[in-house]
């Protein structure tokens, strides 16, 4: 499915109920139901509101910010059980005091597309599952993200630029 062709249905009443995500100062853009999650603007940015629903608030922790900055994924690219994994990923590092290195994920994932600009988690063949129940994914998710003023947040100016298609990465 093209990812312009989801128009958003996150409205401004849902947004100001995930707004303690983010820094006081977060200027949010008014719901726009024209609006499209792959929509590229030097102002604004797109943000999927079911990171921040499964425990999320930004800035992102280092693991997960790391992935995509690596990776230059959009946030609106990643399916909710890639998001779903890294963040338990997070939790049990910071509640285990673990180490692990973003280096490492490669020998438990493979990142794979789905969509040809959406991308998840796939485990490696014979290997058990790292994590389990993270695989559900939530399709209503793809219409439920809002903006956000780049320069209204922290680290703004170096959130992704623009989609990655398969096979650029």
């Amino acid at each position: 499915m093209n990812p312009s062709s989801k128009i958003c249905k996150f409205t401004d009443p849902e947004i100001e109920n995930l707004a303690w995500c983010f820094p006081s100062e977060t200027v949010f853009r008014p719901f726009d139901p024209s609006a499209h999650s792959d929509a590229i603007a030097p102002v604004w940015f797109c943000f999927p509101a079911l990171h921040f629903i499964q425990g999320y608030s930004y800035p992102f922790p280092h693991l997960t910010q790391g992935f995509f900055t690596l990776t230059g994924i959009s946030y609106s690219q990643a399916m909710p059980m890639l998001c779903r994994t890294l963040f338990t990923i997070e939790e049990i590092l910071k509640t285990e005091d673990l180490e692990f290195v973003l280096l490492e994920l490669p020998y438990l994932y493979s990142l794979v597309t789905h969509d040809s600009s959406r991308f998840l988690f796939k485990s490696k063949p014979h290997q058990p599952l790292s994590i389990l129940k993270t695989t559900q994914n939530d399709f209503t998710g793809k219409n439920q993200f809002f903006f956000v003023r780049k320069d209204s947040i922290p680290n703004g100016d170096c959130l992704p630029k623009k989609w990655i298609l398969m096979g650029r990465i």
